[in-house]
């Protein structure tokens, strides 16, 4: 029987790329350790040592005890060589010791044939010891292994039993978990202590909070299970018991700040309270329903450690590409926050927009990911402004910048500039509205180059849109950026911030224009010209008013009296009401949206006009005008079609330049002898075939129908047709 008191040679095994933070675990418990291969960190101690490796090793899978080491190319050496050690200090008579083992380019290639030799010589030597011939094998288990590696044979037993992730705490298992020692070396590798906010904002089961709540409260990891070694005779249960004593005693209280776990998916936070409780932790995290979007925290010098899905749990990948292109918007709110990642993500810092401080290859099960280590301000620092270098023109930082995004001086001096422009424009604008009964109007259209916004005003709100143009800032700075510059607009017109709206506006290809790009549902009701429109600044690119378009509106109010309207792409009508308004007789509004026919009509009723001469037919113009009975339907119409449509509706594409002289001539036919077509594009190039109409005067009017607060121009061009008598 072996001495408890003389050392014993083991190995903690890890998953691949914990090995240091293993051994540095074991230098903590007072072991010196030898990294002696991939996921293998020997150490020695007394039989104690079994007992506290196996409670306290967080990082750890198995502890196993070295029974011996040599080298065989042969069965004959194996055989030798294992028959040669004193297996009868651990293995009694009515020990079961079955036999694992795997060969990793050894001589010996077959893992079978090398159990069955151990097996034998374990037997062959146990006879001869205990002088009995069979083994019932009924009592403690005693797990053998036999390691093959470049013909170097290791023969241990598990001392562990179960694999130590298994903590006692985890009865159930949600989508895709996270082992458990896993998510004790990622808080282990993080800036993380127990003094320190602490997010998981994809806890999942609550893994991450959990351990990260046992080390902070210096949990032992093993205090509620069982291991193998614990029915060994020959480990004196008196060791077991004062171990686990001594682990008891040392446990902290409750944490001084709290950790959060958050997920989207409350079936999985039933769970992770569950375990939090098993754990014996619940009262140290709080696990929240919540989306990764909604993240945000006003403490500081925390961490972020997260498992973001990267394949396994969100089902599309479009999901999944969008979570990850969000997370530097998202993780920027926190300027003074570590960020620490586990994923599988191929390409996570180009999407992220920056590299990593540190980065580790790990292995979530047999999924090769990379843990990227994003170190923000030590506590005691914070964000300071840059400063502009007098020597060389550069921008030095007075202090450490926030992981994601951060304001540069160019940044700040650019806010100045757009402020001083923004305040011209107001003073420039501030009678001009007031007289003419004006309440939505432009307020600024891309004035300065590198600041490509546009600023409309909508009664107390403001809708900004951005234009793609080149810069040099990273995604989460650019989104630190705009927030500067809606700031800045804010200020300068005395709004609040949840009354401003921004959209992203590049250049419009098929029918982007009237995408949906959100749900937030910000409709309310504005004036214009004595008349009233439902707007939607957060949903659409385009609001539902073309601000461009009042004067053209008013033209048609004009025009309207007594006349039947066809207001051709409709969009959301509010030619219609401008020509009922005037009169019209009738008003026929298609477009090829239910969508924006039914916003149509919201804005007919909102005026008052529900006669049934006002009607609304969903079809494409084309279709529309070719399915008319009769030839001279019309005295007056719009004609505002978009520059280039690909829409699944329709089987041929639109293009304004190239179809523009079919539509319209395929609209004077259906209008009566003088009757007027107000045609509009936004195509800076279009070139329009006036040679290609007979017995029509065309007058083009861009210069008349283009609002005074348009700095631009030429954001449409419009031209009057009359049809001949």
């Amino acid at each position: 029987m072996p001495d408890p008191s003389s050392p014993l040679n083991l190995i903690a095994t890890s998953a691949f790329g914990l090995e240091a933070v293993v051994a540095r675990e074991l230098n903590a418990l007072g072991y010196e350790t030898q990294v002696t291969g991939p996921g293998r960190v020997c150490f020695q101690g007394e039989a104690v040592a079994v007992c506290q490796a196996n409670l306290w090793l967080r990082t750890s899978d198995r502890v196993l005890l070295q029974m011996g080491t040599f080298e065989a190319t042969d069965f004959g050496q194996l055989f030798d060589q294992t028959i040669t050690l004193p297996w009868e200090d651990w293995i009694g008579p009515d020990a079961a010791f079955p036999v694992t083992g795997r060969s990793i380019k050894s001589q010996l290639s077959s893992v079978p044939a090398c159990q069955k030799m151990v097996k034998k010589a374990i037997v062959e030597r146990l006879k001869k010891v205990y002088d009995i011939e069979w083994f019932e094998e009924t009592g403690p288990k005693y797990a053998v292994d036999v390691a093959l590696l470049k013909d170097r044979v290791t023969l241990t037993i598990d001392t562990s039993g179960a694999g130590l992730h298994k903590r006692g705490y985890r009865k159930l298992t949600g989508r895709a978990p996270l082992k458990e020692t896993l998510a004790a070396a990622m808080v282990m590798l993080s800036f993380w202590r127990p003094d320190r906010p602490l997010i998981d904002p994809f806890c999942g089961s609550g893994t991450i909070p959990i351990e990260a709540a046992m080390i902070g409260r210096n949990i032992a990891p093993g205090l509620n299970r069982e291991f193998a070694a614990e029915a060994w005779p020959k480990i004196p249960a008196e060791l077991w018991e004062t171990t686990r004593q001594q682990a008891r005693n040392i446990a902290t209280s409750e944490l001084a700040v709290r950790i959060q776990g958050l997920d989207v998916d409350e079936e999985a936070l039933s769970l992770a309270r569950y375990h939090a409780k098993r754990a014996g932790v619940e009262n140290d995290i709080h696990f929240q329903q919540r989306e990764f979007k909604e993240l945000s925290s006003k403490q500081d010098f925390g961490c972020v450690i997260a498992n973001p899905p990267y394949g396994q749990r969100l089902g599309e990948q479009k999901e999944l590409d969008e979570l990850y292109h969000s997370m530097p918007i998202v993780l920027r709110r926190l300027k003074t926050w570590s960020h620490f990642v586990l994923t599988a993500h191929p390409d996570y810092e180009r999407v992220v927009g920056r590299d990593a401080d540190r980065r580790r290859k790990l292995y979530n099960g047999r999924i090769e990911c990379t843990y990227f280590q994003f170190h923000g301000p030590k506590p005691g620092e914070a964000e300071a402004p840059l400063e502009e270098s007098s020597s060389d023109n550069e921008e030095v930082a007075a202090a450490p910048k926030p992981v994601f995004g951060g304001l540069t001086a160019k940044a700040r001096e650019q806010a100045e500039l757009f402020r001083s422009r923004l305040t011209k424009r107001v003073r420039h604008l501030r009678r001009w509205p007031t007289k003419r009964g004006i309440t939505c109007y432009r307020l600024y259209d891309r004035d300065i180059p590198e600041i490509p916004l546009v600023v409309d005003r909508y009664e107390d709100r403001l809708h900004i849109a951005e234009y793609e143009r080149p810069h040099d800032r990273s995604v989460s700075e650019h989104a630190d950026w705009l927030d500067l510059m809606l700031k800045t607009a804010g200020e300068v017109m005395d709004v609040h911030p949840a009354n401003i709206f921004m959209k992203y506006r590049d250049r419009q290809r098929g029918t982007s224009q009237y995408e949906r790009r959100g749900s937030d549902g910000a409709t309310f009701v504005v004036n214009e010209g004595g008349l009233k429109f439902k707007v939607n600044l957060s949903d659409y690119i385009d609001t539902g008013l073309f601000l461009d378009h009042r004067i053209a509106r008013s033209m048609v109010r004009d025009d309207a009296a007594g006349r039947r309207f066809l207001n051709l792409f409709a969009y959301t009508g509010s030619f219609s009401v401008y020509a009922a308004a005037g009169g019209a007789e009738s008003t026929t509004t298609v477009d090829l949206s239910n969508t924006y026919l039914d916003w149509a009509a919201d804005n007919m009723r909102l005026n008052g006009f529900t006669d049934p001469a006002h009607g609304y037919v969903r079809s494409d113009a084309m279709s529309f005008l070719e399915s008319l009975d009769r030839v001279e339907q019309f005295d007056l119409a719009v004609v505002d079609p978009p520059t280039y449509s690909n829409s699944k509706s329709t089987e041929v594409d639109w293009d304004v330049q190239k179809n523009h002289v079919e539509l319209l001539n395929s609209v004077l036919r259906h209008i009566t002898p003088g009757g007027v077509v107000y045609f509009s594009t936004n195509f800076r190039r279009f070139k329009f075939a006036e040679d290609e109409f007979e017995n029509v005067s065309i007058r083009e009017i861009s210069r008349q129908t283009v609002p005074e607060d348009f700095r631009n121009r030429r954001i449409h061009r419009c031209w009057r047709l009359v049809r001949g008598k």
